[in-house]
């Protein structure tokens, strides 16, 4: 495969909006490729130098002969998994998720995203 066949496989990009010391500004990475990330001022810059970072990263990999990862497929994951918890963690998290008026479910969803 070639640096083009890889661009157009359907890799995840994880986008974060910052706003800290540095300003205000777009942080993205590509689950899949560790360390592929780039930061732009505005999400389209974002996604240009993004891709750039990608496509950087995957000639690397081809010109050293490195296994390059693949997307995963999501029709590969059912979307559930079971977690066990001390009691008091079990409570703190139902009394939260009660204040805000939410299902435990959709609070833990929430706090795993972030």
């Amino acid at each position: 495969m070639e640096v083009k066949d890889y661009m157009a496989l359907p890799y995840t990009r994880l986008v974060q909006e910052l706003n800290d010391e540095s300003g205000h500004y777009f942080y993205g990475r590509v689950l899949e490729l560790d360390g592929c990330q780039s930061t732009g001022s505005t999400l389209e810059e974002l996604y240009e130098d993004l891709n750039e970072a990608m496509e950087g990263y995957i000639e690397v990999k081809l010109e050293n002969n490195l296994p390059i990862p693949i997307p995963e497929k999501t029709t590969d994951y059912s979307g559930k998994f079971n977690v066990r918890l001390p009691k008091s963690l079990h409570q703190r998290l139902v009394i939260e998720a009660d204040k805000e008026g939410v299902s435990l479910n959709q609070l833990v969803l929430y706090k795993l995203a972030l």
